[in-house]
């Protein structure tokens, strides 16, 4: 029977506790290995700075989305050469954006757009967000600016204009040649220079001339386009209606063929005034044959070059006029003109308008407080105003015929018409 030990009697206490604590376990060697150690930490760094990109690309697109401030479409210019914080100040500053300007930077990066912003005048459309707005600046769709060119003007008094307009940069280093501006609406960005829109009103006039010199009349006498634009310049001066330009350019052409001189007002006002275009006052007597390469009542055939830029209906109907045999057109009193064949039935038309001038003028005019000028002994009177018709868009005609060889009794002078844009006409004596 083997031994057993003896049984030493414990407290409660004491049998609950064990008899001996056993040691902690070893640390693996793979957990103390160095590299481990530093995957560990990597991969804890790899795991915050995804969750912080996500964090900032969810932010980020909330302000890139988000419906930007303002209430109406806005234009505003971005001055050139500026920089990107440039760029934001003027937007906070008009309230295009209200983020701060480097959150705006951030969006040029986050977008890839730093290289791309180009300067100008652009139109942000109503709550534009920032991405929209970013992307306006980019596609570089500036605010394109409609600018009239009205029909008739002299180069001068186109210069004139450019010059006056603030939409237009630099100057103008020479006057064009007269007739070489097609007038038209043009659409430009705000500072363009003036020469390029010199320019391009030059190179539009030569494709629109190019045009209708290739399907002209091949009756018709003017034998190159420069003589094209001095004929259409001379009907564009002679009326303003749409409906009687190839009727004007048939008379002038029928002259031309039957080799009777032109007669033409405004020829004689833009030898006596140039490219300023404007007399100012009726023609006098003594100017109609008073010697100028312009002045058809002297020279025979057309003068040596145009005497405004014509538009483009009128260099259609030079180079088109109407089939008729007329020889002369006198106002008829309403805005438009009545149109003859022979001198007999000219003069019954221009005393029904003188007697429709007289009774406007018993009716409307008062006496002038200024006496004219006296003239010599058995002269006629340099000037004779009468009354002015109607033009269509609210402005005046000078009564405007186109007359036969010079009669016995002298005609009374007669202005053409001032250019289709004026805004004022002068008194005209009716021939």
């Amino acid at each position: 029977m083997s031994e057993r030990p003896p049984i030493s009697p414990r407290s409660p206490r004491a049998a609950l506790e064990p008899e001996q604590v056993p040691p902690p376990p070893r640390r693996s060697e793979r957990a103390r290995n160095p590299f481990v150690v530093v995957g560990n930490a990597i991969f804890t760094i790899l795991i915050i700075l995804m969750i912080g990109a996500g964090a900032v690309y969810y932010y980020g697109r909330q302000i890139l989305e988000t419906p930007g401030p303002l209430k109406e479409d806005k234009i505003v210019n971005i001055p050139a050469r500026a920089g990107k914080r440039d760029i934001a100040d003027v937007l906070l500053r008009e309230g295009v954006i209200n983020v701060n300007p480097w959150a705006f930077i951030g969006g040029v990066f986050a977008l890839k757009a730093s290289s791309d912003l180009k300067p100008g005048e652009y139109s942000f459309q109503k709550n534009a967000s920032l991405r929209d707005v970013i992307a306006t600046i980019v596609e570089g769709k500036v605010v394109q600016h409609a600018v009239t060119i009205p029909e008739g003007l002299t180069s001068e008094q186109i210069v004139t204009r450019l010059l006056d307009n603030d939409i237009f940069a630099g100057s103008v280093r020479e006057i064009p040649r007269e007739g070489t501006l097609l007038p038209e609406t043009y659409k430009f960005p705000r500072g363009t220079t003036r020469e390029q829109v010199i320019q391009r009103m030059q190179q539009t006039q030569k494709r629109v001339l190019a045009e209708i010199w290739e399907r002209r009349n091949p009756d018709v006498l003017v034998r190159s386009p420069e003589q094209l634009i001095t004929l259409a310049s001379i009907i564009e001066k002679e009326t303003g209606r749409a409906d009687e330009r190839s009727r004007v350019a048939a008379v002038f052409t029928n002259r031309l063929r039957q080799r009777i001189k032109l007669q033409s007002d405004p020829t004689i006002i833009y030898g006596l005034v140039g490219g300023k275009g404007t007399l100012g006052r009726p023609i006098r007597r003594s100017e109609i044959t008073q010697p100028s390469p312009y002045n058809t009542y002297v020279i025979e055939g057309l003068p040596p070059g145009p005497i405004a830029n014509p538009g483009r209906a009128s260099l259609e109907a030079a180079a088109n006029p109407a089939r008729t045999r007329d020889l002369f057109f006198v106002a008829d009193g309403t805005g438009g003109h009545t149109f003859t064949e022979t001198y007999d039935a000219h003069q019954k038309n221009v005393a029904k308008l003188r007697a429709l001038e007289k009774a406007i003028q018993n009716d409307t005019v008062e006496p002038s407080e200024d006496a004219p000028p006296p003239t010599a002994a058995g002269a006629p009177a340099d000037t004779n105003p009468t009354a002015t018709t109607p033009r269509p868009g609210g402005q005046k005609k000078p009564p405007r015929p186109a007359t036969p060889p010079a009669p016995a009794a002298a005609p009374t002078p007669a202005p053409g018409r001032q250019g289709a844009a004026q805004s004022t006409t002068t008194p005209v004596a009716q021939r």
